[in-house]
This record gives C-alpha cells, structure tokens and sequence, in this order.
C-alpha cells in the first residue's frame, strides 16, 4: 500500500479553469488585430480550439472586416479557411487585397439546414487548425455543444454567425459577441466569455475595418485567385467563369462538384 498521495498538479494553471472575476486567464488565443478587441477579451484574442458566436441584427455591419486579420493569417500560413453558407458572393479580388490566400479558402453551399449542420461538423473535425465560418439558419444547444467539443479536438477557431434572435439563448460558445453598426463604426459587446466579462462597449473604428493589408502571394502551384467551391447536387458557377470540375458517381448520378473560380 502506498503511504503517500502524488502532488496535486497545479490545477490553477490549466487554461479551461478560471474564476468569474478574473479578466485575463492562460487560453490559447490568436490576437484579432484590432488593439481595443484584444485588450477587452481574456487571453487578448480570439479564442483558437473554440466557438465564437457573432450575432448581429443585420448583415454587412462589417462582420467579416472585424475578421480578416486573423483569416489573412491564418491563410498565409498555410491553414484552411471554410465558409458554409454565406449570406453574399466572396468577392475574390477584395479578400486577396486583405492578405488572403485565395488558395486556402474553401466556400460550401447546402440545400438545407441538415445538410449545413453535417458540412459544419465534418470541417471541424476533419481540418485540423485553421478557421470556419458558418452562418446556420439554427442551432440547437446540443449542436452547438458538438461543434465547441469538435474544434477542441482540432484546434480550429470556429466563427458562427447567428441573428439577433439566438442572443437570447443559453450556448455553449466559449465567447459570445454582440455587433451592433454606429455612424459608419462597428460597436462590439461581449455577451459571454471565460473570465470576467467586460462591462463597456468596445468600439472599432471603419478607419480599421478597411484598412488594406498586405496582399498574400499567389501560390503557382494552384489556380490563380481561386476559391475552391463545393456544391452537393447542384451545377457550379464560377464567380468569374472560369475552369469547373464535375465528378460523378459510379450511377452516373452528379454528386458534389468542385471547381476553382
């Protein structure tokens, strides 16, 4: 029989325990860009191997500008960047003026709502790393638990847009943000986040949200200025006509097409 118990690690040091008073706390995090954004969220960034739910009330507030630091990184080195079901066409020209790698931005349309949630899932826990953004029509708290449980697993940084509606809810997400438009700048308040929550707005000027970053270089290796797109069961149209690729099943039935645009 043993005739003493082994130390007890130093749980206050593991990055999923953290007080409710404490404002920053040792997560993983990557920095968003936006110096007044970071200072306000603990771990001075976002989240990396989390859900972070943005809710917004109207499309275009300057959501994906708030984001493009962090997805022009993360392209640049080399990870993948995912949109399902975006609300708009991703205007290639702009995001490469923005520093993305047009070569790692993979874009996805569904047909419904189970379609959507299974395209999520499967991104998350089938790419390691980089970055995902979905905009789901709904997602229950079970869902929303799978996909945060997912992106721990793979270290992917997961960006879910969701209607004002779902402000409301109980989530999982490790943080939460409300945007709100104002005069032309973007107003940014935390609902829910690990620690302390900050109690005033942050405010992002559109000085900063357009900023032009440094273009990414083309990879010549793969298609110029190409967004990879997948389509289940339905013709792809390239953004500018360019090459398509279609593949068919053995049935000879179309299935998912994939094409560079």
């Amino acid at each position: 029989m043993r005739s003493h118990f082994d130390p007890i690690p130093d749980i206050d040091s593991h990055p999923l325990l953290w007080r409710g008073t404490q404002v920053t706390h040792r997560i993983d995090t990557q920095t968003t860009g936006h110096a007044a954004l970071d200072k306000a969220l603990p771990g001075n960034g976002w989240p990396t191997g989390a859900v972070t739910e943005l809710v917004n009330d109207t499309d275009g507030c300057g959501e994906i500008s708030l984001l493009l630091p962090v997805l022009a990184r993360l392209s640049q080195k080399g990870h993948w960047l995912t949109m399902i079901d975006p609300p708009w066409i991703p205007y290639p020209s702009a995001l490469h003026g923005h520093g993305l790698a047009l070569e790692k931005l993979l874009l996805i349309h569904t047909q419904n709502r189970s379609e959507s949630l299974w395209a999520c899932e499967q991104v998350v826990r089938g790419i390691s790393g980089g970055a995902m953004l979905a905009w789901p029509d709904r997602l229950s708290f079970a869902e929303l638990r799978r996909l945060q449980l997912a992106a721990e697993s793979t270290r992917k940084t997961v960006f879910l847009f969701r209607n004002q509606k779902a402000a409301s809810d109980s989530s999982p997400a490790a943080l939460r943000l409300q945007l709100t438009p104002d005069d032309g700048d973007l107003q940014v308040r935390v609902l829910k986040c690990r620690g302390q929550r900050p109690v005033s707005d942050i405010r992002i000027r559109r000085s900063h949200l357009i900023q032009t970053l440094t273009p990414a270089p083309v990879n010549p290796r793969e298609p110029d200025n190409g967004v990879l797109q997948i389509q289940k069961n339905r013709t792809l149209h390239g953004l500018h006509g360019s090459g398509q690729k279609q593949g068919k099943r053995k049935d000879g039935q179309r299935d998912t097409q994939v094409g560079w645009t």
